[in-house]
């Protein structure tokens, strides 16, 4: 690459080839020197200084990077816990339209991503941004709506118990895609802790059939677990296509990229298979309040997983969220009457002790350096939660320290 000039921010633009202009907060960064040193020089420099750090094998847990990703986990597990329980009350009213309900999230999310995608990008660049890659975002939009719509089908013919253990299926898909597709190598920790996390969720199911909370026969078990598994390997898929994405792309244009092809797939699915639903229908002021509640939940679903995927990875993407069913008897017993098997909190701490475990393999980056990138994350974008950023900061950190010596 060229030399960045001297005093000039390496994060002028982005790195991509529509020159797309980087938010104020990312341009912060400057690693310009007389001499002139390039972004990947930088980030090369930064990287080594990291990774040459004497770390321990529970170092990663010691960063606030970790605690983020865990706070985040459970905000998302509660978004899904929000939505399970609307969407419980809009049936129990009469309500039952899962792809006209999920519509209102991506519209929420183009109107607020697209005008931001807009101002940062510019119009003709936003453009250039279709031309090239809007076909990509629309497989990412469909594999998104396809695994919510069969994975919603999927509790109409199959129980609860049943729907839920598919749900173990996307965490196998996404692991298998990530290790054939996108060079991951998952150490034995990690193995371990994505092991330690599905025994907590089995303690779960295992105690929702024992207290009968499992929904009891479905009306058509084959079809239903069918539709289940097809939702959980989309499930999986879109996790792993997303995490690519938001490491070479900015969030806000994933975002607005899932929204406006979401309306438009999610939209004529709507039309087709929730008519009959939506005429039956019952409209009252609490189902508009209901509907509120879903998308605002399902709307900061969409906009913190982004920054789950780049800080860590799909596959812990994936085991966070299995807490949901925790969460889910716990505000169950206000709303619902549930009440708490005593095996519930052992499950709860298993699962966390399995996402500390996953990341017991002492390195400071943990899964925010994306083997797909390369050595230098050269083909990434240094954006909110890369190890990209992180290193950039580190290089200017120590050209800090290197002009306060010289002036010394």
């Amino acid at each position: 690459e060229m030399a960045a000039p001297a005093a000039e921010t390496v994060f002028s633009k982005a790195h991509d080839d529509y020159g797309t202009a980087t938010p104020p907060e990312l341009a912060e960064v400057n690693v310009g020197s007389d001499d002139g040193v390039s972004e990947s020089e930088a980030v090369q420099a930064g990287l080594s200084r990291l990774e040459a750090k004497n770390v321990h094998w529970y170092s990663y847990l010691l960063t606030v990077d970790f605690w983020v990703l865990i706070a985040i986990g459970q905000v998302l597990s509660l978004c899904i816990t929000g939505t399970n329980t609307f969407t419980t009350f809009l049936a129990n009213l009469g309500t039952n339209i899962p792809a006209f309900q999920t519509l209102f999230n991506y519209v929420l999310l183009s109107l607020v991503y697209v005008p931001l995608s807009l101002y940062w990008h510019g119009p003709q660049k936003y453009l250039a941004v279709v031309w090239r890659d809007g076909w990509k975002y629309f497989i990412l939009s469909f594999i998104d709506v396809e695994g919510n719509y069969f994975t919603v089908l999927a509790y109409r013919y199959t129980n609860i118990l049943s729907a839920q253990l598919l749900n173990f299926w996307s965490i196998v898909c996404v692991v298998a895609i990530s290790l054939a597709l996108l060079r991951v190598r998952y150490k034995l920790a990690q193995y371990a802790g994505i092991v330690i996390c599905c025994g907590g969720m089995g303690l779960l199911l295992a105690s929702d059939h024992m207290t009968g909370v499992n929904g009891g026969p479905g009306a058509n078990m084959l079809k239903g677990d069918l539709f289940g598994l097809l939702g959980a390997s989309l499930y999986g898929v879109s996790n792993v296509f997303e995490e690519w994405f938001v490491s070479k792309r900015p969030m806000y244009e994933v975002l607005s990229f899932l929204g406006v092809f979401g309306v438009l797939i999610n939209g004529v699915q709507a039309a087709i298979f929730d008519r009959e639903s939506f005429q039956t229908a019952v409209w009252t002021p609490d189902v508009g309040g209901y509907l509120v509640g879903y998308t605002l939940a399902l709307f900061i679903f969409y906009s913190l997983a982004p920054l789950m995927l780049r800080m860590g990875s799909a596959a812990f993407f994936d085991i966070s969220l299995l807490t949901a069913n925790f969460w889910g008897v716990i505000i169950g017993t206000g709303v619902f009457g549930y009440t708490v098997h005593f095996l519930y909190p052992i499950a709860f701490v298993l699962i966390v002790v399995g996402l500390v475990v996953y990341f017991l393999a002492g390195s400071v980056l943990g899964d925010s350096k994306k083997p797909w990138l390369g050595d230098s994350q050269a083909d990434g974008v240094a954006g909110f939660g890369t190890a990209k950023l992180k290193a950039l900061n580190v290089a200017r950190k120590q050209k800090l320290a290197g002009q306060a010596q010289g002036q010394a």
